[in-house]
């Protein structure tokens, strides 16, 4: 028996040993092939087992092996996997993986793309596994509601009506980019983020360069820029199909497939996807179909063209006109009360609503002149189409009728319950019985199509081994086409409009125009040069100069008739201009410092130009905006720990700001004010930790000291003789600037169980959020006071992802809950007279919401 046991125990002491022998380790360091910077997070899998790693925030990685010879795979989400042998103690040395979408590298270049611990800017990346994980059924915008800086709601909370506000500035001066084409509105900077429906769907990686950015073209960031990059085509064929279920009826299908790039050169992608819903606020239901393609053809080693298409089809339901507290206190809807809605004919029937189609269509040529020289040119054009609902009705417009008839949408006389939707069916019958006299209350749209061509050309080229020149041309024309038209007479024959003086009866039934039909045409031309200098591996500078030439025209179908020379106004040419540099140096292969400094002047808003929307009050002389920013920053880079520091300093003068007057019964006036000057500044800070290969830790704290700079005197009011009637003076000093949350908090986790089961939670917290005013509102010394602060609030996030196998298919569960606690809060505030809670006009944020999906791939 003990020699038994001692054979034993040699024998168990040999298999051991063995095992021991069998292991080997596997080191390499994985890389983005597009920016050339680490992977964090590539997934490392010693081939035919469970056994695998994962990349640190260097890219660096280790495996210990079961097997002391065989295969590894290495794989990342949006890139080509690689399979690669070892044999023994193995290092692999620096290992590439290129984006599995075709042509992917190339756009990086014409969308400016930040490459982090090199590009001296304040960066945030979302890769599209994040988007699809935590979007749901929020609005595009939130999923960056965890980045420095960014404040983004859901508004009026109809789909597609969020809003986003970087480091306090609204998206007219946040620079939005799609595959480095601009689509920020050409007559006043915003962004409709209803427009861009589904894009989330195929969206590849959203990065927000906070401050001066990356961008090389000359686009209106003040608070930085969001570069969004879409998918292209994948390089190996397949598909996959989705559904989604979500609170309130909320509805989603689609449907994904994608050539593979194929032996001639071609490969393309098509998706397409629908979506509906109830909404979570009363009387917002909606609807959207949405879809994208892409076609690329490799043509030789020289030349790639890559066409894209993309947009959404959408109409829903909105919320247009804040509340005060005590209004949603009262309503039996609580939160989700609208006033903005009814019944007709046992119908829901939106009294705002949203309709839109914004197909967006490019062209894009890659020609590699040589091995240093490149030209990248994309040619563009997007054909809007679509606008909003509203009410027609006054005692000017219907005879025989006394008093303004579009009370009867706002009056509670004509609601089902003081605080109920709008009885409809009533306005009809009053109509009917109105007759011959036409409607005396009636529905129309506001339209706002546009025609957009647009061409933006950069030329690449390495002067040297550590110089690299960027220069370019960037052309965009474009036409607003700005009318109302009727669109429900309600029971009634007609109604009467007399804006228009080529129609004096006023007369108008369904589709015809009426208020106002007139066209904005802005043209613009841009140029831009950027010097790229690495004085060596760990220093990188950079310095960038742009010029542009922005005109207005206005052509005015209504209030001139066609012989009236006024009716189509001169172009007025304003040119703005940009220089801005930076540097970043590598202290350590841990540490990093970088700081941008610049300077850019921003062409007058449309309406700057053309204040009182007439073709005789023009303000020819629209002073520029003029936008000074300063930023430092700090990186560290450890094999645990990633966190950044940023400071940032930026001050706005001379913000649009015109307003109207009633100078009397017959004459208006109007004041271009300049000497609205705000400073915004403040501290980021943000931190990813890996706690463990299956664990991160996430954080950021944002604080920010918006405030508005002086007092603005003598502001002259202008009759229409442009002569001085009347001055007043603004008392803004040290006011807060509104409309954003200048302290933000977020700390998140994500629990990786397995390769393709995670678990992510997150809590987001906002302060110091005040109402939003017009600076042009405080004319008055005794009422210099800050606007109404909503009290602080905090909501936590979280979502569930499972993968697993379907048959022969890959197959994912994917669960989102929103405001888990079903937290209530103000998310959105008008200042009211007083500046206290029970006069502001207010939003609040969605209660608890839900969405579960599933995608299966082929």
């Amino acid at each position: 028996m003990k020699k038994f046991n001692q054979f034993l125990c040699i024998a168990v002491l040999t298999l051991f040993s063995t095992a021991i022998y069998a292991q080997s380790t596997v080191t390499g360091k994985i890389i983005d092939g597009d920016l050339n910077s680490p992977l964090p997070g590539a997934n490392i899998l010693e081939k035919g087992t469970s056994n695998g790693a994962s990349t640190n925030f260097d890219g660096d990685f280790t495996l210990t092996t079961n097997s002391s010879s065989g295969e590894i795979v290495i794989s990342y989400v949006g890139y080509v996997s690689q399979t690669i042998a070892f044999n023994g103690d193995t290092d692999l040395g620096t290992i590439t993986l290129m984006s599995s979408d075709v042509g992917l590298d190339e756009i990086m270049i014409v969308a400016s793309v930040a490459v982090d611990r090199k590009t001296p800017v304040a960066v945030s990346t979302v890769k599209a596994s994040e988007i699809q994980l935590k979007l749901g059924t929020q609005e595009f915008p939130e999923v960056l509601k965890s980045t420095p800086g960014v404040y983004a709601t859901k508004s009026g909370g109809g789909y597609g009506d969020g809003r986003i506000n970087l480091r306090g500035f609204t998206s007219e001066n946040v620079a939005v980019m799609i595959n480095g084409v601009p689509v920020n509105d050409m007559e006043n900077g915003a962004v409709y983020w209803s427009n861009w429906a589904g894009l989330g769907d195929v969206t590849s990686s959203m990065q927000v360069q906070r401050g001066l950015g990356a961008a090389k073209v000359a686009v209106p960031s003040v608070g930085g820029t969001i570069n969004i990059i879409t998918k292209t085509t994948d390089v190996e064929e397949g598909g996959n199909v989705m559904a989604a279920i979500g609170n309130d009826g909320y509805r989603k299908y689609g449907v994904t497939y994608s050539t593979g790039l194929m032996d001639n050169g071609f490969a393309a992608t098509v998706s397409a996807a629908k979506t509906d819903g109830d909404g979570y606020v009363r009387g917002t239901s909606f609807n959207a179909v949405s879809y994208f393609l892409n076609v690329s053809k490799e043509i030789n080693d020289q030349h790639k063209l890559s066409f894209t298409a993309f947009g959404a089809k959408q109409r829903h339901g909105q919320r247009q006109n804040r509340h005060t507290i005590e209004t949603y206190r009262n309503s039996e809807d609580g939160i989700k009360y609208n006033s903005d809605w009814g019944y007709k004919n046992g119908q829901v029937t939106s009294i705002e609503d949203n309709f839109y189609h914004k197909p967006q269509i490019s062209l894009n040529h890659y020609w590699d002149l040589s091995d240093n020289t490149s030209i990248s040119t994309a040619a563009y054009a997007s054909f809007g189409s679509g606008g909003g609902g509203g009410t027609l009705g006054s005692d000017a417009e219907t005879p025989g009728f006394e008093g303004d008839a579009r009370f009867k949408f706002t009056s509670a006389d004509y609601r089902i319950g003081e605080f109920g939707p709008l009885d409809f069916d009533r306005i009809v019958e009053e109509n009917i019985a109105h007759g011959a006299n036409g409607s005396s209350a009636a529905l129309r749209a506001s339209r706002n199509d546009h025609n957009w061509y647009g061409v933006l050309s950069t030329l690449k080229t390495d002067l040297s081994d550590d110089l690299v020149f960027l220069g370019g041309l960037d052309f965009r024309s474009y036409k607003g086409i700005h009318f109302r038209e009727v669109t429900d007479l309600l029971g009634g024959q007609f109604i009467i409009n007399e804006d228009n003086v080529n129609n004096p009866s006023g007369v108008s039934r369904v589709g015809d125009k009426v208020s106002y039909y007139n066209d904005g045409l802005v043209g613009w031309l841009g140029g831009f040069a950027q010097a790229e200098y690495d004085v060596n591996e760990n220093f990188n500078t950079f310095v960038s100069l742009s010029a542009s030439n922005t005109s207005y025209k206005r052509v005015d179908y209504f209030q001139y008739t066609p012989d009236d020379p006024l009716r189509e106004t001169d172009r007025y040419n304003f040119f703005g201009f940009g220089a801005k540099g930076g540097a970043n140096y590598r202290l350590t292969e841990n540490h990093n410092v970088f700081v941008n400094l610049g300077y850019f002047e921003k062409a007058p808003d449309f309406d700057a130009v053309f204040p009182n929307f007439n073709n005789e009050e023009i303000n020819a002389d629209a002073e520029n905006q003029k936008i000074l920013s300063f930023e430092l920053g700090y990186g560290f880079r450890g094999e645990k720990l990633s966190a950044n520091v940023n400071l940032y300093r930026t001050t706005w003068r001379d913000r649009t700001e015109t307003i109207g007057f009633q100078l009397n019964e017959d004459e208006t006036g109007f004041a271009n004010i300049l000497g609205i000057n705000a400073i915004h500044q403040g501290i980021e800070i943000d931190f990813v930790y890996r706690a463990t290969d299956k664990l991160n830790l996430t954080g950021m704290v944002s604080l920010g000291d918006w405030r508005w700079e002086d007092d603005v005197t003598d502001v002259q009011i202008l009759n229409e003789e442009q002569e001085v009637v009347e001055t007043l003076d603004l008392y803004i000093e040290d006011l807060h600037v509104g409309d954003a949350a200048q302290t933000t908090l977020a700390v998140g986790a994500s629990y990786k169980f397995t390769d393709k089961t995670r678990f992510t939670v997150d809590y987001n917290y906002f302060d110091n959020l005040y109402a939003d005013f017009d600076p042009s509102d405080r004319n008055d010394p005794d009422f210099r006071e800050d606007a109404w602060k909503v009290p602080a609030y905090g909501v936590f996030d979280a979502a569930f992802t499972h993968g697993f196998k379907l048959g022969n298919f890959d197959a994912s569960l994917t669960a989102r809950l929103n405001n888990v606690f079903d937290t209530t809060y103000i998310a959105d505030a008008l200042d009211g007279s007083g500046s206290n809670a029970q006069n502001a006009l207010v939003y609040y944020g969605f209660g608890r919401t839900f969405s579960f999906g599933t995608t299966i791939k082929f």
